[in-house]
């Protein structure tokens, strides 16, 4: 497992939220084919069938999919870089850092200027602490492969 420095996982930032925003955006046009794609078999539900375009539906279909790729693409690229995706809808992103004699996670939310909180593996985003000395003092240290 990659790990890094403060400043390694800082200066990822701009990379790593356009590829979530990339991802997001991707998630939510799906969800917009698919809630068309749902109002169509419900209209054909209620109506007890209907003459359906075929190629519109495979349109729709091909589209969402594309979409659906476009987000697994994204995260793939965050996963190689050795960073992890913890809720794509918020944003959240865990960087593993070692601190002492275990790695932990930097933790940073799309939105937040910087990265200023941390969590042990088990406390997740709930036990986020502040960042403090013991981090930054790390921050020339370089991130090693475990």
């Amino acid at each position: 497992m990659k790990t890094f420095t403060l400043d390694e996982a800082q200066s990822l930032l701009p990379v790593l939220e356009s590829l979530l925003k990339r991802a997001i955006d991707g998630k939510r046009s799906a969800e917009t084919v698919e809630t068309d794609l749902t109002e169509l078999a419900r209209q054909i539900y209620l109506s007890g069938g209907m003459r359906v375009d075929a190629g519109r539906v495979a349109k729709l279909r091909a589209e969402m999919e594309g979409h659906l790729q476009r987000v697994r693409e994204s995260i793939a690229e965050i996963d190689a870089i050795g960073v992890q995706v913890k809720d794509l809808d918020t944003g959240l992103l865990d960087f593993p850092f070692r601190l002492d004699d275990q790695v932990v996670l930097l933790c940073w939310r799309m939105g937040e200027p910087s990265i200023e909180h941390w969590h042990t593996a088990d406390a997740g985003f709930k036990g986020r602490q502040p960042v403090d000395d013991r981090f930054r003092r790390r921050s020339g240290a370089g991130g090693r492969p475990n």
